[in-house]
């Protein structure tokens, strides 16, 4: 692992503990207030908090996982593995969001009554604590480049916006209770299916991206111009037949040909392949390099 690797891996990891224990915190004082207060939103909002545990655990492994050194049958190092544990997060995530709606729905088909006021602060309190929480894991996860960690934040931001329902239905409720409003009694419950569907669309858009990085896509040309253009540079280097530049996990793979003159001596050409392979190892997010050789060829 270089220094930067280092860096990266600790300023992760100390953003993943603290997501663990915030949502630790916030999974326990929801669901006791929850109980208290007889509010189905806030249980199950502490539900999702306590996903978060579960999951932010599985972002810490796959983020010490993606930084073991290549080896004999990972020759190219394990960056997939933050995906790989971006999609299983997204399947838990999906999970949890298909059980609150099933048991929120039950509960739909009995009577019901206003949970306690103490929900409503509780929540409110929540929402400020859980976008503080994205916006620091969000920032961080793009500076590092790093699938899982913004994944665990884009859960932070769920659970707000779940919360922000799950305030609304509470809110309801406290009124339909003040009014004697009877429909509006059912808010709580109404907010925890809320809370549910966005739970799971959530982790389908979290699971659709972290998949779509998993299957070895390649930069798009717009991403990739700067690169070519300083290979194109390098003295001997007449032409580039292709470039591949493949993402994996938090670092890229290049695979590139370059075309040189023909008539130059094989350790001229290897020359020249080993210039253009530390340039692009300048990059800062590219971690491999595999440069093929091709002789020019005059088609006119």
């Amino acid at each position: 692992m270089t220094e930067s690797d280092d860096i990266r891996y600790k300023k992760i990891r100390h953003a993943a503990w603290v997501g663990i224990i915030v949502n630790i915190a916030l999974a326990v004082v929801k669901g006791v207030f929850g109980f208290l207060a007889n509010s189905r939103a806030l249980i199950a909002d502490a539900a999702h908090s306590a996903a978060d545990v579960v999951t932010s655990f599985a972002v810490l492994i796959g983020i010490r996982a993606a930084e073991l050194p290549p080896d004999e049958d990972h020759p190219y190092g394990h960056g997939k593995a933050e995906s790989i544990t971006a999609i299983i997060v997204s399947v838990l995530l999906f999970m949890v969001g298909l059980e609150i709606a099933v048991s929120t729905i039950q509960d739909m088909t009995g009577d019901t009554e206003a949970p306690g006021v103490v929900a409503f602060y509780v929540i409110l309190a929540s929402i400020i604590v859980k976008e503080f929480l994205f916006r620091y894991k969000v920032r961080l996860g793009k500076r590092y480049n790093s699938d899982a960690m913004v994944t665990d934040a884009w859960h932070h931001r769920s659970d707000a916006i779940s919360s922000l329902a799950a305030l609304v239905g509470v809110g309801a409720s406290l009124l339909g209770s003040y009014f004697d409003v009877g429909w509006l009694l059912y808010g709580d419950l109404i907010a925890g299916v809320f809370v549910a569907g966005l739970v799971m669309l959530m982790a389908w858009r979290l699971g659709k991206e972290a998949i779509h990085n998993a299957l070895d896509h390649v930069l798009h040309d717009e991403d990739t111009k700067d690169m070519k253009n300083k290979v194109l540079g390098v003295e001997g280097v007449l032409g580039i037949d292709e470039f591949h530049a493949r993402q994996h996990g938090h670092y890229v793979i290049i695979d590139i040909k370059i075309v040189v003159d023909p008539e130059i001596s094989v350790r001229k050409g290897h020359d020249i392949a080993t210039d253009v392979k530390h340039l692009l190892l300048e990059e800062e997010r590219v971690r491999n390099v595999l440069v093929h050789v091709n002789p020019y060829q005059d088609d006119v």
